[in-house]
């Protein structure tokens, strides 16, 4: 039996937590119908009993092991309260003792903060919620950040994206141990995806530019559904009810950019994710608006410094 701990604090993210362990806990329940030995063995460990969740629901938690006890995985959650966490010397020392018996560790979301304080990602690749990442580089730059993918696996170190990625994560982790099929029916018992399509930046453009003003939410969403329509200036004024000049000025004060530089991301973010799932360029480019391969192919080299090709055969699965 696989011993796994997820690490809590207070002001953590309670999906980071239950979402994994939940996973966990589907492995149980299928070996136990199946009249196989339980792989697992899990627990929801703190620095205090009880913890508060960011949700405000109080968990109750095992204290923290001593850090030579036997440990196969150490899973650690993200949330508002990583800050915090990283700042307490106890904890991060805590987490750096663990890991050294741990045979693997893992984070969750911004989890990934308290390994990197605790120097268990120097020189390692790894992923953190798409909207912290420029705050982890600026305060981690010996990691190799990925801003993208849903998780990453460097050896035995392994994290994840943001919150709803711990329970791809947590799959993973189960495909790692009992094999494919174990791993594939938790995930039809869950129904989830067992390998989620394309990566975290496919949420980002439009959630970035909705988190700005609530004003263009409902013009976003439009975008996103006429990529291959007339996304001319004239035609977005129009569809927000506004005179082209007052909606190129209200948009720009909202959002921090123009108009087509909006569209222009979005259609990008788009396209990735269809060159992810292996679709050929040309129907990539076609899909999302884009008038030929050439203006993607230039829309890609400015905004990603690869052509669409080259990100297709290196992401394509």
């Amino acid at each position: 039996m696989r011993r796994i701990e997820i690490l809590t604090f207070a002001g953590g993210q309670l999906l980071d937590i239950a979402g994994p362990l939940q996973v966990f806990a589907t492995a149980n329940d299928l070996a136990q119908l199946a009249g196989r030995p339980l792989p697992y063995q899990t627990a929801v460990v703190a620095a205090e009993d009880r913890v508060v969740t960011s949700a405000r629901l109080e968990l109750g938690a095992v204290p923290l092991p001593e850090p030579a006890t036997p440990l196969h995985t150490l899973v650690v959650a993200g949330g508002y309260g990583v800050n915090a966490a990283c700042r307490d010397a106890a904890l991060v020392d805590w987490v750096r003792q663990r890991a050294a018996t741990a045979e693997r560790i893992a984070s969750v979301c911004s989890g990934a903060f308290l390994l990197a304080a605790a120097g268990l990602l120097d020189g390692k690749r790894a992923v953190t919620h798409w909207g912290r990442c420029a705050e982890f580089r600026a305060m981690f730059p010996q990691v190799r950040l990925e801003p993208d993918p849903i998780y990453i696996r460097d050896g035995d170190v392994w994290t994840s994206a943001g919150v709803t990625a711990g329970i791809d994560l947590a799959l993973a982790l189960v495909e790692a141990d009992l094999g494919r099929e174990p791993a594939l029916a938790i995930a039809r018992q869950l129904v989830v995806f067992l390998k989620r399509p394309g990566g975290q930046a496919q949420f980002s453009a439009a959630l970035t530019l909705q988190e700005k003003d609530e004003r263009f939410d409902r013009l976003h969403g439009w975008i996103v559904e006429n990529l291959r329509g007339d996304l001319s200036l004239e035609r977005l004024a129009g569809e927000a009810n506004m005179s082209l000049r007052s909606f190129a000025r209200h948009y720009r004060q909202a959002t921090g950019r123009t108009p087509a530089r909006a569209v222009e991301e979005i259609r990008i973010e788009t396209a990735r994710r269809l060159l992810e799932q292996g679709l050929s360029v040309a129907q990539a480019g076609r899909r999302c608006g884009f008038g030929s391969e050439e203006t993607l192919r230039r829309a890609f080299l400015r905004r990603l410094g690869a052509s669409p090709q080259a990100y297709r055969d290196r992401f394509a699965g």
